[in-house]
């Protein structure tokens, strides 16, 4: 069997699959939009999209339920665009290819879109159950969460009624998320003058590929590699050593996934070409050694190619090489207040080197805003000193974790006595729109659960079946068990 519709529990499987069949990657989620609108409608609830397209849909309590305190099931509705090299496929016009293995469902080729479609497919089903009993409800689906949680930032006051909020984002079940880390775009710009290529030179394009990306803030501490600086650490290396002349580089794709391939083109003196083919060896040697565990599949290579005509002036190439290479990336600092959770970090995400322009994009994430700010401006700093120029973008706060939250007790309780065990109550070095909402509507009880989600952002992003069918029934023994109102 590989038809993911017949997998349990059914209801959220039917809609988690008609969602793969929509395009929706972040900033072109006008489609599911549409889906999601018609489906409020088709159902008679109370449906409307906010000024920034942002989907709210009301259902009213069931009967008897009138009394509890109002819930916001709080999804998003974008997804990760990421693919294999190899793999042929248009995120903006193609559907993704789901298919089950084992006991996880994964996509051929292509992020799967789990992460959020599962929780999205969960409130789906819950909206229109005829069984479930309930308070009052609402679900809101925000737009643009991955880039830049522009949904959730352009929410406005007055709209959610609310007084309770479950965030369906989290990637682990049994364990509930009571805080995250907020973020910061670090932007950084610079011109640079180009010049004829020299004569007696071989050009060559490197590449770096196979590594494993994944979530810039889940998978941070995993000790995988970041394409960018690999190739920054070779180029560096090769300048000093042969005397490389750069004329293009380019590595990432997105801010939140860590960098899995890069490439760039280079002159090698043509009486240093075969010396440098086995330089070029020697490194995948070296980076294969160094990442045996967490990057099996790394790939370092060269092959000739067309000289390009033009490379950049020497004196930017010096400069810009080693900014890259010591611009701050990876963990920065653990967490003093909970064991084994990322403090701060920074994701060296993209950097592009072409035609004059030299470009290069970080998410710097932290639960301590004033860490998060000091690493920003060490990102800054390093790049002053190349006469770039920096702006940071995008400032999301984090959310603090409320341990007294009464909503936390609730859903301790009800796990405990459904499955004889505790859940983990953790905080997350990720963002998640919590942190934005609670800013904008101050006294909202907030918890984030969801099933078993691996190495979202990537290609390899698979969920766990079993984690949906025990999430959703834990989901739906949760509503039946809202307090009252006070």
């Amino acid at each position: 069997m590989n038809d993911i519709r017949k997998l349990k529990p059914e209801e959220v499987w039917k809609y988690f699959y008609d969602i793969t069949q929509i395009p929706h990657p972040s900033k072109h989620e006008k489609k599911i939009v549409e889906y999601v609108v018609n489906f409020g409608r088709e159902k008679g609830l109370e449906t409307f999209v906010d000024s920034v397209g942002n989907v709210i849909i009301r259902k009213p309590a069931s009967k008897g339920m009138e009394n509890r305190k109002g819930v916001i099931l709080q999804t998003h509705l974008d997804m990760v665009p990421q693919k294999n090299s190899d793999k042929v496929h248009d995120f903006l016009n193609d559907p993704l290819e789901p298919v089950i293995d084992g006991e996880w469902v994964k996509a051929n080729g292509t992020t799967l879109g789990a992460d959020n479609g599962i929780g999205v497919a969960s409130t789906l089903a819950i909206l229109a159950s005829d069984t479930l009993t309930h308070g009052p409800l609402e679900a809101l689906f925000t737009v643009d969460e991955e880039t830049g949680m522009t949904g959730a930032g352009g929410l406005e006051p007055g709209l959610l009624k609310g007084k309770i909020l479950l965030n369906l984002d989290s990637e682990i079940e049994g364990e509930f998320c009571v805080g995250c880390a907020g973020g910061v775009n670090v932007n950084i710009k610079k011109n640079y003058s180009e010049e004829k290529a020299p004569e007696g030179t071989v050009t060559y394009k490197v590449t770096v590929k196979g590594l494993k990306g994944g979530h810039s803030g889940v998978d941070i501490a995993l000790g995988r590699a970041n394409s960018i600086k690999l190739m920054f650490r070779f180029l560096m290396q090769a300048e000093t050593d042969f005397g490389i002349r750069l004329a293009e580089a380019e590595g990432g794709d997105l801010r939140n996934a860590i960098p899995r391939e890069a490439t760039a083109t280079i002159l090698v003196p043509e009486i240093k070409r075969y010396e440098f083919e086995a330089f070029v060896r020697n490194y995948e040697s070296i980076y294969r050694s160094e990442f045996t565990d967490t990057e099996p599949d790394l790939a370092f290579f060269c092959e000739n190619t067309a000289s390009l005509g033009k490379v950049m002036n020497s004196v930017d190439q010096y400069k810009i090489i080693r900014a890259v290479f010591v611009c701050p990336n990876g963990v920065q600092r653990m967490s003093q207040a909970m064991k084994d959770l990322v403090e701060t970090s920074n994701n060296l995400a993209i950097v592009h080197c072409k035609n004059g322009l030299f470009e290069a994009y970080n998410l710097t994430r932290s639960s301590v805003d004033s860490a998060k700010e000091a690493v920003a401006w060490k990102i800054a700093a390093v790049f002053h000193l190349i006469d770039a120029q920096i702006s940071m973008e995008g400032s999301y706060p984090g959310w603090k974790p409320d341990m007294e939250s009464k909503i936390l007790k609730t859903m301790i309780e009800v796990y405990s006595n459904k499955y004889g065990q505790k859940p983990e109550v953790k905080a997350i070095h990720a963002g998640l729109e919590c942190g934005i909402i609670g800013g904008v509507y101050r006294g909202l009880d907030m918890i984030s659960v969801g099933p078993t989600i691996k190495f979202p952002h990537s290609p390899d992003e698979k969920v766990h079946i079993r984690s949906v069918e025990k999430f959703y029934d834990f989901l739906c023994e949760t509503l039946r068990n809202i307090p009252a109102k006070e």
